[in-house]
């Protein structure tokens, strides 16, 4: 049943071609029963198609929150395919983009007949360039030998693949250092002007998603080209009638980044890397290159140390406190040799685009020192500057410096309105309490249509909230260790079987040392799996294989995860996900709510907290037979006036306090007898 919003979608929306189209296709006796054994209507998924394809016909915004297990993917594909317009479909993480291009839309264009045309395109560090991969191969440096055996390896790769794309590289891990030296950023491409343009693969994925019909990106990808438009860069997107943003709850936190503007000692060290390596194969009697090199490597060293020893974030009042830091990046701007990469430019295209990059860097230094200093456009602090906030990261390999939007809501908001075509953004984690306010007004689609469909999945029967008592005070310094005593019963009465999910990277190192204390002294045959330990997908894939496994982590694993069955049948939280009050962007976006009059803890903070916590309780329950406990670690959550805001986001668990419930709930031998099967990925309605 949908609510919120204007209007619920009814007879009306299937009035239209196109509604009549959708709702034939999900009719119990439609082309998708026919086709798909076990396939039972899903009024959620129905009602939802019928939505997206009122929106694609008018066209309009839509904003959808559909629970787990509603269908949301074919019901926005199957109105999409079917409109006849180009499409465009954006999701949060690579992985779901290659579940779609793979999976998903092959089989929904088997069951529709349709000759459709799809495309898949990731931004340009995902495929291999074969230009600057026999360049570091013929004349690189390499810091270590299985550098050099790594690229031999995508070498023979690129030798043989269609894609070039690094995913599909076999037995090279994604992450692997030497990809850095097969790949090309936007800063060194040579664009119309390489010699290996003809066997591009980057741009052969472009020219495919111009031409198709339907083209899947993810949002990282899409924010930048919206960047790059508001710069005039040509785009690198098609121009489509209609735009899908599937894990929509991710865009406000990614379109900052990309509509922000940033510098960093990483960028520096490539600048050096490759001025070392460009000129002494092309221009070697032109100048001292090595000098050139170390001068700017040192400067990257001072920069860091300047910065201070403790990895963190400081913001624009601090950063104006810390004069010897302000002094190194102008010096680091000063070491770009730009008057000699001008002067030998014409020896080569890669020292031409060399000098660019010196420029570049140099204004973006340059500029980003006068906006602190006051001398442009200030800081969010500022009530009279323009909405920009000024901060700095430090980390444990360099800084990178930023100038964030307060703000992307007028960006997209201006988008919108350039031209007429449907904007659908859908996700299980919209809304907090039933509303919308805070995702429609971080984007800017106060106008849009705004429908929910809770999840078809029975969470009172199958799951159980567990609230601990006597974990206390989160800020306490023993908090930790309560977590710990009230989550080993759990964790081994379900042998393991668990994920723990912290709020911070300090806390997973806590319990892992506390928890791990506990299994040794038990004796138990828990594994032990702890983010850092080897890679995001390396942990997953192990805690599926693993007959007793306890994964600890923290941000990243708290979304995009889908195990299903009783592998996963205990999800512990250490505490509500509420963001550090010390982080420079909620700081500002803070003082300007205050100063609006607005109240941040109700308008921000409560609502961002919301939706993460939703999203970490949505990796229990993934199939209509799973059951299992979610146990939250913070007494808030029941005593605060707030916490009802935050129950109400949640799923309809049922929610005890008795760890003896909780520990029979786990227990209960209906459960164990039924682990879910690879049909429980898609019940029911599919998708």
């Amino acid at each position: 049943m949908a609510s919120g919003g204007r209007a619920a979608p009814g007879e009306r929306d299937a009035g239209s071609a196109l509604g009549e189209a959708v709702a034939a296709v999900f009719a119990a006796t439609g082309i998708l029963a026919r086709s798909q054994p076990g396939y039972a209507v899903r009024e959620g998924q129905r009602e939802m198609a019928l939505a997206v394809a009122e929106a694609i016909e008018r066209p309009d915004a839509l904003v959808a929150e559909a629970g787990t297990g509603t269908g949301k993917t074919f019901a926005y594909l199957v109105p999409a395919l079917l409109s006849g317009g180009r499409v465009l479909i954006s999701t949060g993480t690579k992985t779901l983009q290659d579940q779609l291009f793979r999976r998903d839309l092959p089989r929904l264009r088997e069951v529709l007949a349709h000759g459709l045309t799809t495309a898949l395109l990731k931004g340009r560090a995902n495929y291999v360039c074969r230009y600057h991969l026999q360049r570091n191969l013929q004349t690189g440096r390499f810091e270590r030998r299985e550098d050099i055996a790594v690229l031999r390896r995508i070498e023979r790769f690129a030798a043989v693949s269609a894609s070039g794309e690094r995913s599909e590289a076999p037995g090279i891990a994604e992450d692997a250092p030497a990809w850095a030296r097969a790949t090309s950023t936007r800063e060194n491409c040579l664009g119309q002007d390489c010699p290996e343009l003809a066997g591009c693969f980057l741009f052969k994925a472009r020219q495919a998603a111009q031409q198709a019909d339907v083209v899947v990106v993810n949002h990282h990808l899409f924010c930048a080209d919206l960047a790059l438009r508001d710069e005039g860069i040509s785009e690198l997107l098609p121009t489509t009638r209609t735009l899908v943003f599937d894990e929509a709850h991710q865009l406000p936190e990614i379109a900052t980044q990309f509509f922000g503007r940033s510098v960093s000692t990483r960028q520096l060290l490539d600048f050096a890397r490759d001025l070392l390596r460009n000129g002494l194969s092309d221009a070697r009697d032109a100048a001292d290159w090595s000098a050139l090199a170390a001068a700017v490597e040192q400067s990257v060293r001072v920069l860091r140390a300047a910065a201070g020893g403790r990895p963190g974030r400081l913001d624009a009042s601090e950063l104006r406190t810390r004069e010897p830091l302000r002094a190194a990046i102008g010096e680091a701007a000063a070491q770009l040799p730009l008057a000699v990469l001008e002067g030998a430019a014409e020896r080569s295209r890669e020292l031409a685009r060399l000098a660019q990059r010196a420029r570049e860097l140099r204004e973006r230094l340059a500029g980003w020192l006068s906006a602190l200093e006051g001398r442009d456009e200030g800081d969010a602090a500022d009530p009279d500057a323009m909405p920009e906030i000024l901060w700095a990261e430090v980390h444990q390999s360099g800084v990178t410096l930023h100038a964030t939007p307060l703000s992307v809501a007028e960006t997209f908001r201006r988008h919108r309105q350039g031209s007429a075509r449907a904007w659908i953004f859908t996700s299980a984690t919209l809304a907090v309490a039933g509303r919308f306010d805070h995702f429609t007004a971080a984007m800017g689609l106060e106008d849009a249509r705004t429908l929910r469909w809770e999840s078809p999945f029975d969470f009172a029967r199958h799951a159980l909230l567990y609230v601990p008592r006597g974990c206390g005070d989160p800020a306490a310094a023993d908090f930790a260790r309560r977590v710990a005593e009230a989550a080993w019963p759990l964790v081994e009465a379900n042998h393991g079987r668990a994920f723990l999910l912290c709020t911070s990277l300090r806390m997973v190192e806590r319990q892992a040392e506390l928890l791990g204390q506990r299994i040794r002294a038990a004796d138990a045959s828990i594994e032990l799996l702890v983010q850092g330990q080897a890679s995001r997908l390396a942990l997953i894939e192990r805690f599926r294989a693993s007959p007793n496994p306890l994964l600890i982590g923290s941000a990243s694993f708290w979304e995009g995860v889908d195990v299903v069955g009783r592998q996963l049948s205990l999800v512990i939280i250490d505490k509500l996900p509420f963001a550090a009050p010390d982080d420079p962007i909620l700081r500002a976006r803070i003082e300007a709510m205050r100063r609006d009059g607005g109240d941040p803890f109700r308008q921000i903070q409560l609502p961002a907290a919301a939706m993460a916590l939703k999203q970490g309780a949505g990796r229990l329950i993934r199939s209509e037979n799973d059951r299992g406990v979610l146990a939250i670690c913070d007494e808030r959550l029941l005593t605060k006036s707030y916490g009802r805001s935050l129950v109400q986001s949640l799923p309809p668990f049922r929610i005890g306090r008795d760890e003896g419930e909780a520990i029979a709930w786990l227990a209960d031998a209906d459960f164990s007898a039924r682990s879910a099967t690879s049909a429980d990925r898609l019940p029911a309605g599919l998708g």
